[in-house]
């Protein structure tokens, strides 16, 4: 499904449209919105003992579902201050990035998120908060079977095999 497939009405003017390719174009005002992946940040947060933390999702979609912590970048938010934001949000805890991982795309609901990853650096101990119903930390052998998002699965495997080559 994508971002525009129940689109019939120009948002702005009310105006038929019919958006096509990833373009929503209204001839009557002039509106024109594409469809683009929504941006949003995770960390891979390792303690001492090499387990990573994840957080169990509270709200659909994907409720009850592991997943990295993180969430959407606000507007006029920069990546790495959204990074540390959603993680005092969801965890508690003040985080600073250390290492780049990457970026991947996932469905989310009727569009794309464009999923920003970095390895994190945190003291304390984290709690669940905001849309986290739970916090557990995982050794690389002890990962649940399937987390909320497919790269998020790559990302844990990845890690998973190179803390077994350390």
């Amino acid at each position: 499904m994508g971002l525009f497939d129940d689109w019939r009405h120009c948002p702005r003017c009310g105006a038929e449209i019919s958006p096509q390719a990833g373009v929503a174009e209204c001839g009557t005002c002039g509106y024109v919105a594409y469809a683009n992946p929504a941006p949003a940040v995770c960390a891979l947060l390792v303690d001492d003992g090499g387990r990573v933390l994840l957080t169990r999702r509270r709200w659909e979609p994907y409720a009850g579902m592991w997943d990295l912590p993180g969430g959407f970048l606000g507007e006029d938010e920069h990546p790495l201050d959204g990074l540390r934001r959603e993680l005092l949000e969801e965890t508690g805890l003040e985080v600073e990035p250390v290492e780049w991982l990457g970026a991947f795309l996932d469905p989310y609901d009727a569009y794309w998120v464009l999923g920003m990853t970095w390895i994190v650096h945190a003291e304390g101990e984290p709690r669940a908060a905001d849309d986290v119903a739970e916090v557990a930390w995982f050794g690389p052998d002890e990962l649940p079977g399937e987390m909320a998002f497919a790269s998020q699965n790559r990302v844990l495997r990845a890690w998973a095999e190179r803390r077994v080559g350390d």
